[in-house]
């Protein structure tokens, strides 16, 4: 079943005072990308955990967040008095407009690279801690596929409903096309019947027949029905498959829209073209769903 590539997961964890939150957001993209944002002192761990959550995902742009907050006094940072001021210091020396007046926010300045100093973690406990936020941040992005798989249901939902309509049209313009050429050799039949009256003179037996059959191989539209009807047939099957199909079904909707302008330039009939503006439109809409699917 497809999945939407729109989605939210959360996930929290805490151990010996320190408490961890990690967020997944996914939103639509053409491709995969995967933005991790640590905690500075945590920075050692964004490849592993950039790796774990590529791991579970195909397409969409998604960002995992992490927060942690508590520790013990040893592991506050400490702040670098000479680094915070000479930021101070630069910006006492702004020059600003006449009449203006700037405060200082020291919790700004603090934010400011260098200020603060996190201490650094021995080796094994990055091993764990890595271990950890690559577990955390594998959760949210599974808490998160649960949203996507719900929201899979409802554009499932939607695109069927575009593709049962879409069938309806094919199936009244296939039934209609015959007709388009017997309707037209008995226009013309009538036409050149209504000239040559009192003109003295005949048409050719078999000049009206080639007429026809030019006129109807320029219409013909049975190949442009069928790959239609084949591209739907698939289309469908790759709604119900597992994995994501997301980038196979926005190139079949390029392909059912350029069926549906080839049936719409051939068919030369008021009726057909109707329901090829029909179809067109519930084309459209599929092709706005598909760029939510993963």
């Amino acid at each position: 079943m497809i999945r939407s590539m729109t989605g939210f997961g959360t996930v929290e964890h805490a151990e010996n005072g320190v408490s961890y939150v990690v967020e997944a957001r996914g939103g639509n993209h053409r491709y995969l990308k995967v933005v991790i944002k640590l905690p500075e002192r945590f920075q050692f761990a964004d490849s592993a955990v950039e790796k774990a959550v590529r791991a579970r995902l195909s397409r969409g742009s998604v960002s995992v967040a992490v927060r942690v907050n508590g520790g013990s006094d040893e592991e506050l940072s400490p702040i670098d008095g000479f680094a915070l001021q000479r930021y101070i210091d630069d910006l006492a020396k702004a020059r600003l407009p006449e009449g203006v007046k700037a405060t200082i926010d020291l919790a700004a300045i603090a934010s400011l690279p260098g200020v603060i100093h996190s201490p650094d973690f021995n080796d094994d406990e990055r091993q764990r801690l890595t271990k950890l936020l690559e577990d955390l941040a594998v959760r949210s992005v599974d808490a998160m596929t649960i949203m996507r798989c719900e929201e899979g249901q409802a554009l499932h939902e939607a695109l069927m409903d575009c593709v049962n309509g879409l069938r309806g049209h094919v199936d009244v313009v296939t039934e209609r096309s015959p007709e388009v050429a017997k309707e037209y050799h008995a226009r013309l039949e009538s036409r050149v019947s209504a000239l040559m009256q009192g003109g003295g003179f005949e048409l050719e037996a078999d000049a009206l027949a080639r007429e026809v059959a030019v006129f109807a191989e320029r219409c013909d539209i049975t190949e442009e029905l069928t790959r239609l009807k084949s591209h739907l047939h698939q289309f469908v099957e790759l709604c119900e498959r597992e994995e994501p199909t997301g980038r196979t079904l926005d190139f079949l909707a390029q392909e059912l829209l350029r069926e549906a302008n080839t049936i719409g330039s051939k068919s030369n009939d008021a009726t057909i073209a109707r329901h090829v503006v029909e179809m067109k439109t519930l084309i459209d809409r599929i092709k706005e769903q598909v760029q939510n699917v993963e």
